[in-house]
């Protein structure tokens, strides 16, 4: 974070909003993609109350490496946890099994301040996926509403009978 190794725990994360944007590997074709969209529309999650943490199971070395070597990756200013342990993918159940096995699943997952996890979005590992849809699913959560198909900030959500 900031150029600088620092330790992310779960008190780091308890009380608030909490993205985890796991990703295969560093140095990897559709990766980047991701991270920098994501990158993009930090300064929104942020203006919700939210803390972005993209894992792979390289190390923290691996990923100071490519964020000086890559501009894509270079502009990411959330963290970038590394997991070589697999501790984290794995308590999120998230490791890859078969020929992949070691990696992280491209999955996403958005959980609130209470540590439930609210929002879980996995693609194929070919598939990159739209930070974008997050974004819009974790307004819809803040809603704290019902909130129909395609729902967009601003519009309308669904009220019951009380």
């Amino acid at each position: 974070l900031d150029g600088k190794f620092v330790e992310v725990s779960d008190a780091s994360v308890k009380g608030k909003w909490a993205i985890f944007f796991f990703y295969p590997a560093d140095f990897t074709f559709v990766c980047p993609t991701e991270l920098g969209d994501m990158a993009d529309l930090y300064p929104e999650f942020q203006k919700l109350g939210v803390e972005v943490y993209s894992v792979s199971t390289d190390t923290h070395h691996v990923h100071a490496a490519w964020h000086k070597e890559s501009e894509t990756v270079g502009k990411i200013k959330y963290f970038m946890v590394g997991d070589p342990t697999g501790v984290i993918t794995n308590n999120f159940e998230n490791m890859r099994q078969g020929g992949d096995a070691g990696l992280a699943d491209r999955a996403t997952f958005l959980v609130d301040p209470d540590g439930i996890i609210r929002f879980v979005y996995v693609t194929d590992m070919s598939v990159g996926r739209n930070p974008q849809e997050v974004l819009r699913v974790l307004d819809a959560l803040q809603t704290d509403e019902l909130c129909p198909c395609n729902w967009q900030k601003g519009e309308e959500v669904i009220k019951t009978a009380a």
